[in-house]
């Protein structure tokens, strides 16, 4: 595990931080309300509400923000694992696969538990000198625990070169 998980962690729970790098880094997030609401080594959860910038015409959250909170959902576990690295590590999302169940009208929560994979991943890129790919799975339930949606995201790592 990255020494500066902890560090990472504290990064995201303050408030006005992480409103901060989303503003900057993904304002689309931002907007539609997307939150992490849970942040471990080895799990994390997310959330987007309905509301007016995230809905669909049909009554619902729109899909591409359902997507967007699954993949913040993997996301930010590789964030965990690759904050700080000596030698850097970069990430990339190479793949999606989504299945859809139920329709999103509340708070839908997604839960990712592929921390230990996704760091598992990251280490083996540096010991490889190669990129290494890990498949994330994340699903969103509704409040009352039933599945809407069920995301499979695949993450490249590489071990990033150093100039001379």
């Amino acid at each position: 595990m990255n020494i500066n998980s902890a560090a990472f962690v504290k990064l995201v729970k303050h408030p006005l931080k992480f409103r901060i790098f989303l503003l900057t880094k993904l304002p689309s997030a931002l907007f539609c309300g997307v939150r992490v609401s849970e942040i471990h080594p080895t799990i994390s959860k997310v959330t987007v509400p309905y509301k007016w910038f995230s809905r669909n015409p049909f009554r619902s959250t729109y899909f591409a923000c359902l997507a967007m909170a699954a993949e913040m959902s993997t996301g930010v576990l590789g964030l965990m694992h690759v904050y700080k690295r000596d030698p850097a590590v970069s990430m990339l999302v190479v793949g999606m696969k989504a299945d859809y169940y139920k329709k999103a009208v509340g708070l839908t929560t997604f839960t990712c538990e592929d921390g230990q994979e996704i760091s598992d991943a990251v280490e083996r890129s540096i010991l490889a000198k190669e990129s290494q790919t890990v498949i994330a799975k994340s699903t969103g339930t509704n409040d009352k625990g039933e599945l809407v949606a069920e995301f499979q995201i695949t993450w490249s790592f590489k071990m990033k070169n150093k100039l001379s």
